[in-house]
């Protein structure tokens, strides 16, 4: 059995809903269910018995202490965080407090529960956590991609806090001996993700003739990684990582932000066509401290364990539209109450660039 915390959400669905279609092993499930964190992402294994969901928060040292007794894991894979660089510009916070103060509960509770393992399940037991490329802050265009070896220098709350969790983690496995795993990804798209981030954000968008806002001058570039191909990356971390190693996860694919959303456009006018899409790309005024460029370096998961994204861009955009047009009931039930406002103090009343 293995517990994955945060798979609710975005990513932590998408693995979950994959390694248990893999025949992985039986999945504790533990999500605190915040805005991001939805049910509706686990509907495909509300029957199946390897699933079992726990809905809590990982700085709940007495709920971790008791689903580890119970459940006895030989595998931790933690997604949760709080992960939306606005948000934590807006709203510093809960960012603190899930991802430091929360990371470190959690740490805690598996450390005490580690040292109290018989062989061989000590031996082999893994925490990986799932982290971000943002920790390395931001690339100059013709400065190399961030390797494992980069110097951290986070630029946002979010990526402060992100930093903070990794090196938790290192310090963890170096004093105690705690067998962790830290994975650094690219910008991650694909099903299920919440429409406050880059690519379901202009999709709700454009399907209802809304402002596309692109920040800036939209040059800021990123890399990108299908969630998909993202979540077999984490199984391989995990099952063939070297406990106390970092590995950068990403899709080999730098785009700018505008060549994202005319990306995007086309391929809706292909699938959805009756609208000119590239007219709603509105600029609006930057946010503060928007990082230039992130860019990964992926040679060591491909040296060393073998592992290369699967999907192109454009074929991981196709499946994602694709997915999102198809799902609208899903996109409407996320949509509605406090994402409205949220998008009003965030994009909406922003004067443009």
């Amino acid at each position: 059995m293995i517990l994955v915390t945060g798979g609710a959400g975005f990513i932590g669905s998408n693995f979950v809903l994959g390694w248990l279609a893999r025949g992985g092993d039986p999945v504790i499930n533990l999500d605190k269910l915040t805005y991001a964190g939805n049910p509706g992402n686990l509907v495909d294994v509300a029957d199946d018995p390897r699933h079992v969901f726990v809905r809590g928060d990982i700085a709940d040292r007495a709920l971790m202490a008791q689903l580890l007794r119970e459940h006895r894991p030989r595998a931790i894979v933690n997604f949760a965080a709080e992960s939306h660089v606005d948000r934590s510009i807006d709203g510093p916070g809960e960012f603190i407090q899930t991802n430091v103060v929360g990371t470190f509960h959690l740490l805690e509770e598996v450390r005490r529960y580690w040292q109290n393992l018989a062989e061989p399940e000590r031996g082999h037991f893994r925490l990986l956590h799932v982290s971000t490329d943002e920790v390395y802050g931001s690339l100059g265009l013709g400065d190399p991609a961030f390797s494992e070896s980069t110097a951290y220098a986070p630029n946002s709350p979010y990526s402060a806090s992100k930093a903070a969790s990794d090196h938790l983690l290192r310090a963890y496995h170096h004093t105690f001996g705690l067998p962790t795993l830290t994975s650094n990804c690219s910008n991650n798209y694909g099903p299920r993700q919440f429409p406050e981030k880059l690519i379901p954000l202009m999709i709700h968008n454009a399907l209802r003739g809304k402002n596309l806002p692109v920040y800036g001058d939209g040059a800021n570039v990123r890399d990108w990684v299908y969630v998909k191909d993202h979540c077999d990356a984490i199984e391989v971390v995990l099952n063939r990582g070297r406990a106390g190693q970092t590995y950068n996860i990403g899709g080999n694919v730098e785009k700018t932000n505008l060549e994202v959303v005319h990306a995007l456009c086309d391929l809706l006018a292909e699938l959805r066509p009756g609208r000119d899409y590239r007219s709603l790309i509105a600029f609006v005024k930057d946010r503060p401290g928007h990082d230039r460029r992130y860019a990964i370096d992926g040679t060591k998961i491909a040296t060393e364990l073998d592992w290369h994204p699967r999907e192109s861009f454009s074929s991981g955009l196709r499946k994602t539209v694709e997915w999102y047009l198809a799902n609208q009931p899903w996109v409407n039930n996320v949509t509605s109450g406090d994402y409205q406002q949220w998008v009003a103090r965030n994009y909406t009343a922003r004067t443009a660039a």
